[in-house]
């Protein structure tokens, strides 16, 4: 995100958020962490806090839902892997043999 989108995405935090602080050493801050992050999902972001709190978000809230949401994918995706091998293993299984369940009850019974 470089400069003038960061003075854009303060301009939407600054209409909900009156008391939020707009000065030159601010910009600078959020401008060094967050001149990785892209613009769109910072302000979606944003607009998703505003939902949600009535303090202005942080840094780390600006950035946090995409984190999140970047866990969240990884975590459907285990549980996707998950599930798939379950059904492979499902198709794969068989009944025991007919008697079986008998024969160890039995077995059992007797070693007592």
């Amino acid at each position: 995100m470089d400069r003038a989108e960061v003075i854009r995405l303060f301009l939407v935090i600054s209409a909900e958020y009156p008391n939020f602080n707009i000065d030159e050493e601010n910009i600078e801050r959020h401008q060094k962490e967050l001149k990785d992050f892209p613009f769109e999902t910072a302000v979606q972001n944003v607009e998703r806090h505003i939902k949600i709190s009535s303090f202005y978000p942080k840094i780390s809230e600006i950035r946090g839902f995409a984190a999140d949401q970047s866990a969240r994918e990884r975590e459907l995706e285990a549980t996707r892997a998950y599930l798939n091998q379950r059904e492979a293993d499902r198709a794969k299984a068989t009944l025991p043999p007919p008697g079986w369940k008998d024969e160890l009850l039995a077995k059992l019974r007797h070693t007592k």
